[in-house]
């Protein structure tokens, strides 16, 4: 029998969480570049660290961002760099983004997400990319950009969680389901159900919780979540304007429930990613670092 003691000290299951990567490119030798550079995403979710050897990249880290903003740059940069030999003073050039950016310690500079993802998407995805859709845990950004990956225009949601990585992370804690797992769930239904009807993710759960008493089956309910969301965030789009080609960044960009109805509401093609759409930021903010660090060698 399980004591109140042992009961209190059962770790909570925490089906918001993204699982957590890092990975390393193989055929690379570090040692023999020219320019190391680091990208620091500190966002309000999650962190991501990349390193990058002559503009290309090397090894890249995801983890949960914790309360603290300096440790957890720190804390992605030394899981990014596990195993591979490098050392940070082996680093050329850091610039720090995301929510946390000015509190990147060991960065050289700061640069807004803005820039950082169009920037990112643009070497990921490849120079043909016009629009970006970048859903983050607390905001939601349309960039449009040129071949270069430059900036032209952009519009941002943040006044509301609902089309947010947050809001589909309430949703996952609410209904028990790990949130990698919603997209894919919510299309193991009959038929494709009307979306909940708030667009406030307080009400949102409300609803959801209502619809699950009335006998709706756990993964209806899901895809009528994952309608509800891609609906507003088509909303954003629509508003910003659409040109080809059309990517994402950031943790939704996983979620295929979101996406694929996003897709078919907006009947446009959404490039698929050969790579975690988490770290586009980083990347981005590597890329910079690339830049500065040759016009120092310069001076």
């Amino acid at each position: 029998m399980t004591t109140g003691t042992e009961k209190r000290k059962e770790k909570k299951v925490e089906y918001w969480k993204w699982p957590e990567s890092r990975s390393t490119t193989p055929g690379i030798d570090w040692t023999k570049a020219s320019i190391i550079t680091c990208g620091i995403d500190v966002g309000s979710v999650s962190s991501q660290a990349v390193i990058m050897t002559d503009g290309k990249l090397f090894a890249y880290s995801s983890r949960r961002t914790g309360y603290n903003s300096p440790e957890s740059a720190r804390n992605a940069l030394n899981w990014a760099l596990e195993g591979t030999g490098m050392k940070p003073e082996d680093i050329h050039y850091t610039v720090g983004t995301g929510y946390g950016r000015v509190n990147v310690p060991f960065a050289q500079r700061a640069i807004t997400e803005i820039a950082c993802h169009a920037r990112g998407a643009n070497y990921l995805y490849g120079p043909s990319v016009r629009t970006i859709l970048d859903v983050g845990g607390q905001d939601c950004k349309v960039i449009r950009c040129d071949e270069r990956g430059k900036v032209e225009t952009f519009l941002m949601n943040d006044k509301c969680a609902a089309g947010t990585g947050r809001g589909m992370e309430i949703i996952a804690d609410l209904l028990s389901v790990p949130v990698q797992d919603i997209g894919r769930l919510s299309f193991e239904v009959d038929e494709e159900p009307p979306p909940v009807s708030s667009t406030c993710t307080i009400f949102a759960k409300a609803e959801a919780t209502g619809l699950l008493e009335s006998g709706w089956p756990l993964n209806r309910v899901l895809a009528a979540y994952c309608r509800a969301m891609a609906h507003r965030i088509g909303e954003l789009i629509l508003r910003a304007g659409v040109a080809k080609d059309f990517a994402m960044t950031g943790g939704m960009a996983k979620n295929e429930g979101v996406v694929k109805r996003l897709a078919k509401e907006l009947n446009i093609d959404i490039l698929p990613p050969s790579f975690d759409t988490q770290i586009a930021g980083a990347v981005g903010a590597a890329l910079f670092a690339k830049v500065l660090a040759e016009k120092e060698q310069k001076k």
